[in-house]
């Protein structure tokens, strides 16, 4: 259910996503070509790479929506991450493209005109992509997705791309200043730099980021929280995509306590975590002694010499054998 509910996310916004970008490259397109601008072409491209951005997201959320099978037994979550990658590198490729354009303009100047309204209509592209980066980021945070993060952080930049052509225009207009390949080179930077932060931040699941301390306590105090669980240790999270997690952590239960009552602790709170939380946990029980006076003494030794050689250290899975 919480797969099919992410999908139909990813479908609305990867539609909307298309059809916004679209009409802003329609519009721009012909604003650059009849001003003879080189910031607002490239613009205008840039929109036109936010649509194949849009439609690869459609089809990496698409793919991402596969059930598990033989060839993949932890589903094909990763798909999102691989499109959200994809994105950042038509977003910076075209940020490339548009900086060599924008530097032949610096050496070969043109001319341009100012009209109102098209200088109208850019403003009123902003507001559009104002709109699309709120609508992505509200639907990404409450599903947890990178594509459409990346595609909320890509709309961001655009504000800022189609925000400096048109303090160039304006500049044109008032001073007679023609800075428009100059416009062009922070355009064209300013892309890149965002292409570069969404790479950055979908690289870092794929090859294994850390786990979110957040979650981290979340889970060790839940498994806690359960009579028979002395401690717990060893946390670790494997993240096969959004909502699809596999995680293992060892807890400490008694020693004299019947192995099946601990046993069936166990098996309870793996099946509370995958209910709650969406996570496959598995549990490795470690017998511990909480009774005899002379272990706990030892024990409290141990850590208080651990804790003289380097307050951050602590330790687990304390025996003892006379």
């Amino acid at each position: 259910q919480q797969t099919m509910v992410r999908t139909q996310y990813g479908i609305l916004s990867s539609c909307v996503g298309i059809f916004c970008n679209v009409l802003l490259f329609l519009v721009k397109l012909l604003i650059g070509l009849g001003m003879h601008s080189i910031a607002v072409t490239a613009d205008a491209f840039n929109n036109l790479s936010d649509a194949a951005s849009s439609v690869i997201s459609f089809v990496g959320v698409k793919m991402a929506s596969r059930p598990a099978d033989e060839g993949h037994p932890f589903g094909h979550g990763r798909m999102e991450y691989i499109a959200a990658f994809i994105v950042a590198f038509l977003v910076i490729q075209v940020g490339f493209t548009f900086f060599k354009s924008s530097f032949g303009k610096i050496l070969h100047p043109e001319s341009i005109s100012f009209e109102w309204v098209p200088f109208l209509i850019l403003a009123l592209s902003v507001t559009v992509k104002v709109w699309m980066a709120v609508f992505n980021r509200k639907l990404g945070r409450r599903i947890d997705s990178k594509v459409m993060l990346a595609t909320a952080a890509d709309s961001m930049g655009d504000v800022a791309t189609t925000s400096v052509t048109i303090a160039a225009i304006l500049v044109y207009r008032i001073l007679g200043w023609n800075i428009d390949a100059y416009a062009g080179v922070i355009v064209s930077l300013l892309v890149i730099w965002a292409g570069i932060g969404i790479a950055r931040e979908t690289l870092e699941p794929l090859i294994g980021e850390p786990i979110d301390p957040e979650l981290y306590h979340d889970i060790t105090e839940f498994v806690e929280s359960f009579d028979g669980i002395e401690g717990v240790h060893e946390l670790i999270v494997q993240n096969y995509g959004p909502n699809q997690s596999m995680a293992s952590i060892h807890a400490e239960v008694p020693k004299d306590v019947d192995i099946e009552a601990s046993h069936e602790i166990i098996d309870q709170i793996e099946r509370r975590v995958f209910a709650e939380k969406g996570i496959y946990l598995v549990i490795h029980m470690d017998p511990v002694e909480i009774h005899d006076e002379w272990v706990l003494k030892v024990r409290q030794m141990v850590r208080d010499v651990i804790g003289q050689v380097d307050p951050g250290l602590d330790f687990h899975d304390f025996q003892m054998v006379r």
